[in-house]
């Protein structure tokens, strides 16, 4: 390839050493921004914050990116790995124009220069790393293992775009990044943007080598062809040689990307899967910073990773040579007078919409598009009588989810994750509309797989999630169904993901994007047959420690409040939503607008399934949250009709969780006077939970009646077992509910003891049964709503 014309080199090497003067300027300096008089200790910031020794590399792949935007008028957008690498984006942003345009006040001059340097990890200022409030960014700088996954989620169904992916040396030891080079095995030409990783080798992590910049070269060679990448090496440190390296790497990259998308575009189509170009940059660390510090080398070790010169205002040593390594980019060449970057420093660089910083895809919520959910009536199940017939919930659902699908098929912007599990969870209807997305040869016994399929399985949560959040955050739908118990894998990515949404939320700039759902199946109550090992609920209590602002959980009991949840959370915007449904048979309690009213509520008195009528103060509350609880729950409320027909029941089932919560706490919270008509001040509430009950007393300890509040949920008492024994063992069956009752209702202990005994006995010959015939009691398993 043609090397890079002198004046145009010229221009890159301008524009790379203005953005390194900018970085390291906001790592250090709050006044006399320009240099243009001596460096004192007063210009020097009073704490030093901030990651140097990424810095230079990212700003150099920035420079290049900008040379083929503008030269090949890309559409393109890149996600920066690398832990803290806020200063280079930044100033990158600032010299491009889109901060100011984002920021009005801070300005490309002298002054706003100033208030760039200022507000960098400073008090009321801007994070240290890539944040939302970057211009150009959708992911957390830090948030280490997910850039290559977020990155190839921005490209699905984007046919246009190019999404860069910088991938730092230290994030590749990360089990998830390096699961996500295998991304490009369900990675479509045809239909999904171009992903281009730029692996970026600077050698070092905060205090130790990194495995892969240490790797003899032909075992990462090895390596990266061996995930199905064909790698472009450039590496060096002389800044000539290296501009030159690094612009014929990108032009063989996009040529490869560009052959790779005109073959899978044509008419006859690609056959096979081609090897997607990478770039391997190898750098030194904190690459033109200070050599040596102390006697002790700095540059190109683990030195230069954050702050390469500490204690400046105390040491007149550190402060000479922070001057003299600013001095070095020659600052007066780059900006004028004013402080305005000069023409040579720009002239590289894309212009309206095509700048890194100011591409729609990084701010998804200016190109979504309302998602076309049906009618719930064409899906909805016929309820004549509460409790006498089955459907499994999540299999209706999917019913739903498959219209929604073949309803975007040309607009393509609504994807289904999960780790290959669709089937299992009862989503078996997507099938009929669209495939597995799979770019590996097939066999005969396949089934569902296709190039262009819009279901996506993989069995890592990490790069289920990763799809869905760059997905949903360059402006897309979808939702993520999982086991259960295993989408605890993800907490730490769902905890960033979360806070990126509560931040952009205070970011007037930022449009709302499409929520992240989950479909949380195969649950606690019905992996009796998987065991221990299967039954974990917690994850609703990890998000519910959250912010109030963006968490949504539902436990919809049956299958027509689950089309109601679903449809509600397919057209919200700015949330995480948990809904967890059950796939096994489960009692249809209500019509749909029935569910839809108590969808609405939240949380509601269920007035046919308890025997207060309006006449008096009930007894005893029996709540219930979740599907399997709230059929026990049920049952219960039908042994003390039959038993002990004088007393007052209330039934009251929960489907929004956050309802339990204060008004003042939770958006969706009920205010206390709302909670005592629901729940009364004053008599015994029995709740029977889906999860560790100690999280409803965490929600509901402010309220008056809390102290009648007894929770039974799942207590760790898992095993592979009968359906019924599971929710014995952890005492939230119907016997022991009724037992409840009897000890809580003042006076019942006395009058009641026969029936206590009774279901006492009951819970007896369970455990004797089926230890005998390995299946359910009789009375257990066919028992119907017999009201």
């Amino acid at each position: 390839m043609a090397p890079v014309a002198k004046d145009r080199l010229a221009a890159l090497d301008a524009h790379w050493r203005a953005a390194n003067y900018l970085a390291a300027g906001q790592i250090y300096l709050m006044d006399n921004a320009l240099l243009t008089e001596p460096l004192r200790p007063e210009h020097i910031k009073p704490r030093l914050l901030g990651h140097w020794g990424t810095s230079p590399g990212l700003n150099f792949v920035h420079t290049h990116l900008n040379r083929v935007i503008q030269e090949r008028d890309l559409d393109a957008l890149c996600v920066w790995g690398p832990g803290h690498g806020g200063p280079a984006v930044l100033a990158n942003s600032w010299l491009e124009g889109s901060y100011t345009q984002t920021y009005p006040d801070i300005t490309r001059d002298a002054e706003g220069m100033a208030k760039l340097f200022r507000q960098f990890s400073f008090p009321g200022g801007v994070p240290s790393h890539v944040a939302p409030e970057t211009p150009g960014s959708i992911h957390e700088g830090g948030e280490l293992g997910y850039s290559l996954a977020h990155a190839y989620g921005a490209a699905l169904d984007n046919p246009d775009l190019l999404v860069a992916c910088v991938i730092g040396d230290g994030e590749a030891e990360t089990g998830p990044l390096a699961a996500s080079w295998h991304c490009n095995k369900f990675h479509d030409p045809a239909h999904d943007g171009a992903v281009l990783p730029i692996l970026h080798l600077n050698g070092y992590k905060i205090a130790n080598p990194t495995v892969l910049a240490r790797l003899p070269e032909a075992e990462l060679d090895a390596l990266l062809k061996g995930y199905g990448h064909q790698p472009i090496y450039v590496a060096g440190d002389e800044p000539h040689e290296m501009h030159q390296a690094m612009a014929a790497a990108m032009d063989r990259a996009l040529d490869r990307i560009r052959s790779i998308q005109e073959a899978a575009r044509s008419a006859d189509g690609a056959q096979g899967r081609e090897p997607w170009p990478v770039i391997v940059l190898r750098t030194p660390k904190g690459w033109t910073g200070p050599a040596a510090v102390d006697g002790e080398p700095v540059e190109n070790t683990w030195r230069a990773h954050q702050v390469p010169l500490s204690g400046v205002r105390e040491n007149p040593d550190h402060l000479r040579l922070l001057e003299e390594w600013l001095r070095s980019y020659r600052p007066e060449e780059l900006f004028d007078a004013e402080g305005r970057p000069s023409e040579q420093v720009v002239s590289c660089v894309p212009e309206g919409e095509r700048r890194l910083g100011a591409t729609p895809h990084a701010n998804g919520g200016r190109l979504t598009r309302r998602l076309p959910v049906p009618p719930l009536e064409h899906f909805a199940v016929t309820v004549d009588k509460p409790g006498t017939t089955l459907h499994e919930p999540t299999r209706i659902a999917g019913a739903l989810l498959a219209q929604v699908m073949a309803d975007t098929a040309q607009r393509r912007d609504f994807r289904v994750v999960g780790p290959d599990e669709t089937e299992s969870n009862r989503l078996g209807a997507l099938y009929d509309v669209t495939s597995k997305v799979w770019q590996e040869r097939t066999l005969d016994t396949d089934e569902h797989l296709a190039r262009d399929g819009r279901v996506m399985e993989v069995l890592s949560e990490h790069l289920c999630q990763g799809w869905l959040e760059g997905y949903t955050l360059t402006g897309r739908h979808g939702l993520f169904s999982c086991y259960e118990a295993f989408v605890h894998i993800v907490d730490s990515m769902v905890n960033q993901h979360i806070k990126w949404l509560k931040t952009s939320r205070a970011l007037p700039w930022r449009a709302p994007v499409p929520s992240l759902n989950y479909l949380l199946t195969s649950h606690v109550w019905r992996q009796d047959h998987n065991g221990f090992s299967h039954q974990d609920p917690g994850f609703v209590d990890h998000v519910l420690n959250k912010s109030p602002h963006v968490v949504r959980v539902y436990l919809p009991p049956d299958a027509n409040t689950l089309l109601s949840v679903t449809e509600h959370v397919l057209h919200s915007r700015d949330y995480v939503n948990v809904v967890v449904a059950g796939k096994q048979p489960c009692f249809d309690w209500l019509s749909l607008d029935e569910a839809r009213a108590h969808c609405a509520r939240g949380a509601g008195v269920w007035e046919w399934a308890g025997t207060e009528q309006g006449t008096r103060d009930p007894d005893v509350v029996l709540a219930c949250a979740g599907d399997v609880p709230t059929q026990e729950v049920l049952a219960a409320a039908a042994l003390l009709r039959e038993h002990l027909p004088e007393l007052a029941v209330r039934v009251v089932n929960v489907v929004d969780i956050a309802r339990l919560m204060p008004r003042e706490e939770h958006p969706h919270g009920m205010a206390d006077s709302e909670f005592d008509a629901l729940f009364t001040r004053d008599k015994p509430v029995i709740f029977a939970y889906h999860g560790y009950p100690w999280l409803i007393h965490r929600l509901a300890y402010r309220r008056t009646g809390h102290a009648n509040l007894h929770v039974r949920g799942y207590t760790e008492a898992g095993t592979t077992t009968t359906p019924f024994d599971m929710v014995v063992r952890n005492n939230l069956d119907r016997f022991r509910l009724v037992m409840d009752v009897v000890d809580r209702v003042p006076g019942l202990a006395v009058r009641a003891t026969a029936v206590r005994q009774a279901m006492a006995d009951a819970r007896t010959r369970h455990h004797a049964w089926i230890r005998e015939h390995g299946i359910d009691l009789p009375e257990v398993a066919d028992w119907t709503w017999p009201y």
